[in-house]
């Protein structure tokens, strides 16, 4: 138990320390989701067209690459499935490329499902960093619950919202998430000289 209790404390330390030392590479990651959050909100009818060619492409060239990859191998045991799965990609990508908006529906109940994952897993991870990130743990925990509340406003206006919802939502979500990130960041630096002095 205390060796699992250690291992976990040098993993919490590690964590920390590269937020240190990289804090500004995360501050510059934090502004660009912020500036694109700004954007989808600003334009959510075209960040919701973008979202569904975006998924739809990755879906295409996903089927497509498992495509090749089962016809090479083809002698394996599960053939049929996974040409299926390759099909089904391929058929799912070229459907949402060519009608986007038709897709937002279902794009939009799959993005619930993330909002929903994504803020009990950002709860987590705030109330369990608090003590290393004291100052700026609260901001990713409104993130998490942000993410949560943003997921009950696109379950309760399906279907007649999900045209602008998608790109409002997530440039929402991005806004919040590209906060949180940069006032994370900006305490790694406060707190990093005083470190660096500790450990001298």
């Amino acid at each position: 138990m205390s060796s699992n209790q250690s291992d976990f404390d040098r993993l919490k330390v590690a964590a920390a320390t590269a937020l240190q030392t990289h804090w500004v590479a995360f501050l510059i990651e934090g502004i660009v989701l912020v500036g694109l959050g700004l954007t989808a909100i600003v334009l959510p009818w075209i960040a919701t067209v973008a979202v569904a060619i975006i998924i739809g492409w990755l879906l295409l060239i996903s089927g497509i690459v498992g495509l090749i990859g089962t016809w090479r191998m083809r002698r394996a045991p599960g053939f049929g499935w996974s040409l299926l799965s390759a099909i089904l990609g391929i058929v799912a990508g070229s459907a949402l490329l060519r009608w986007p908006i038709s897709g937002a529906l279902s794009l939009t109940v799959v993005l619930t499902l993330f909002f929903v994952m994504e803020g009990v897993a950002s709860i987590l991870y705030a109330l369990e960093h608090k003590r290393e990130l004291s100052g700026r743990w609260s901001w990713m925990l409104i993130s998490g619950a942000v993410d949560l509340i943003l997921a009950s406003i696109i379950f309760l206006g399906l279907p007649g919202t999900a045209l602008w919802s998608l790109g409002l939502l997530v440039g929402i979500n991005l806004v919040f998430g590209g906060w949180a990130i940069i006032a994370m960041a900006l305490h790694a630096h406060g707190i990093a000289p005083r470190s660096t002095a500790r450990a001298n």
